[in-house]
């Protein structure tokens, strides 16, 4: 027999997920910047003051989404990587690649909520970092399977920017060249930039064949990194 904290327990999370589904089909809607706890309550035919006690205020809710979207997003890309283990890190780098265009086109919304305009008036708790790092955790691994398999090409970068790559590599991945560190933390942004492109119509009347495009761009982006294709 279930006790009555657990019933609590259980109904706290049915409350909160659909609190959540609200919120989601509230950004579809209107926006993240139009985001309203009264809105998502009216909805919900639920008082203010019920919902506050799952999410004290707007942006407890916005971080909650934005973890659950990074998490998503972080999951589809180790999955794909995984998937593809038995490939060399260039192959396995496209299908992580890919998993993310997908995750994107399937969950728009969502994606514009991490990757999209910046929410007015709203900063990131350092809470979302670890959900934010998945992907690039994903890739670095990557990276770094390549660099104690066979190694990775290198390709120098300019002096004026040597004490930043250094840097750089001492933050991110002190096991990796400066410059492999360099070239990934490039290539990261690119991935992201050419998904957002797709996505918010920067592509159209442009690229027909979007997804075989995609690929042959995310296979440049592994040779960017060092990644060599067998």
């Amino acid at each position: 027999m279930s006790t009555p904290q657990g019933a609590r327990a259980r109904a706290r999370i049915e409350v909160t997920a659909a609190i959540k589904d609200a919120a989601r089909r509230q950004l579809a809607e209107e926006g993240a910047a139009k985001l309203s706890l009264r809105a998502v309550a009216r909805e919900l035919g639920m008082v203010s003051s019920a919902l506050y006690r799952y999410f004290p205020s707007r942006d407890d809710l916005l971080t909650e989404l934005i973890i659950d979207a990074y998490d998503a997003l972080g999951e589809a890309a180790e999955t794909a990587a995984a998937r593809a283990g038995d490939l060399a890190p260039a192959r396995r780098w496209v299908a992580a690649s890919e998993a993310v265009r997908r995750w994107a086109l399937a969950h728009p919304h969502e994606y514009a909520l991490i990757y999209g305009t910046p929410v007015p008036g709203y900063s990131a708790p350092e809470t979302t970092v670890p959900s934010a790092s998945r992907v690039w955790v994903v890739l670095l691994d990557i990276v770094r399977d390549a660099h104690r398999e066979r190694g990775v090409a290198r390709t120098p970068v300019p002096a004026e920017l040597e004490p930043e790559a250094r840097r750089m590599a001492a933050d991110l991945a002190p096991d990796l060249p400066p410059e492999v560190v360099t070239a990934l933390v490039a290539s990261c942004a690119q991935l992201y930039g050419l998904v957002g492109f797709e996505l918010f119509g920067q592509f159209n009347r442009v690229v027909e064949d979007r997804e075989t495009f995609f690929r042959h761009a995310a296979a440049q982006l592994a040779h960017g990194v060092g990644l060599v294709f067998p």
